[in-house]
Parts: C-alpha cells; structure tokens; sequence
C-alpha cells in the first residue's frame, strides 16, 4: 500500500510539472488537469492534497529540498578541503541539482511568489547557507570575518547566476560555461573577503 502511495504522488509531481509548463505557469494549472495528466482521479488527487495551493507548495518543496540535499551533501564532504576544492564541488553539486531537471526548476520560479512559498524558498536558503558556512569555517589557513554574510551573497550569486541562464534558455554550451563562470566568480569572491590566518 505505502508503495503504490510513493507512485502515485510520485506521478502526480510529474504531472504537476508537466502541467505547468504545458499551460504556462500556475494561475492556469488546475487539479483536473494535473489528474488527467497523472491518470488519476481527481479525487485521487484530493487524498493527498486538498487543494491546488497545497498541490504546489509540496513541488515546490519537494524541488528545493533536493536542490539543498545536493549543497548541504558537497558542503559535508568537503570539511576542511582547500577554499578552491570547496567551492568546485558545492557549485557543481548546485547546477547539477537545478539542471538534473531544469523544466521543473524553470516552472516552479513562477510558483515561488507569494507568502507561503516564499517562507519555503527562505527556509531552504537559510539550511544551504547555514551548510555553507559551516563549511567555510573549516578551510584551512583562511577566516571569514562574517561567514553568515559571505554564504548569503555566495548562494546569492549561485541562484542568481544559475537562475538567469535557466531564463536565458540553458544550452549545453550556456550550461558549461556556468559550471566553469560561477566557480571563478565564487573562488574571486571569497578570495577577496578571506583572511589568511
């Protein structure tokens, strides 16, 4: 039973992120929609989400916890690694985890804006960053002066810059040059900021 529960839910995300990039975002997205989409019915649907609303926030959720699964997994594995070796592996695990399914991350950013949303997407910032500067506390021979300033404005530059080229279309080449950009802009900036000890 919890198994065939996983599948459905599972099914109905797809759908979901299906939907919205079909339809062109959320306003037009309905539960009917998303249950046809997922072969389901809709009162299928309603046992695991009463409403479009809660419908979304659980994608969105679910999107943004595996985008700060893949950081907070870098910034662990990464402890006491040289400033360099850091911030290669957290912007790699980063854009993998936005590009793995770079349709999803391009049609929840019309999902995040209201209140609600923006309290997840504040929540999973704050766990990434918090990852980070923890991270950063370990390298060696280097001390930021304000770690929790400095991991806001890298993951700042990390959404931002990732986010842009995702709007701009994400090629393969556009996505290359992020991976190789985003690590010279990231090691500039803390490079700049850090303190040799």
């Amino acid at each position: 039973m919890q198994a065939r529960s996983t599948v459905t839910v599972e099914a109905i995300y797809e759908a979901t992120f299906q939907v919205l990039l079909a339809v062109g975002g959320p306003d037009r997205l309905t539960t009917t929609r998303v249950a046809e989409r997922a072969g389901v019915s809709v009162g299928t649907l309603y046992q695991y989400f009463p409403n479009k609303q809660s419908l979304l926030l659980s994608a969105l959720k679910k999107h943004l916890d595996r985008v700060v699964s893949a950081v907070e997994l870098a910034c662990r594995r990464n402890h006491g690694q040289q400033v360099s070796t850091m911030i290669e592996s957290v912007v790699e695990a980063f854009v993998d985890a936005k590009m793995e399914r770079s349709d999803i991350s391009m049609a929840l950013y019309a999902t995040a804006v209201g209140v609600q949303e923006g309290a997840l997407v504040n929540k999973a910032g704050k766990r990434a960053r918090a990852a980070m500067a923890s991270m950063l506390a370990t390298a060696p021979n280097t001390k930021f002066a304000d770690l929790p300033f400095t991991s806001l404005m890298l993951f700042s530059a990390m959404g931002g810059a990732t986010r842009a080229v995702l709007e701009a279309g994400s090629s393969p080449r556009m996505v290359r040059l992020l991976r190789k950009q985003l690590v010279l802009l990231c090691r500039g900036f803390l490079m700049s900021v850090a303190a040799q000890a």
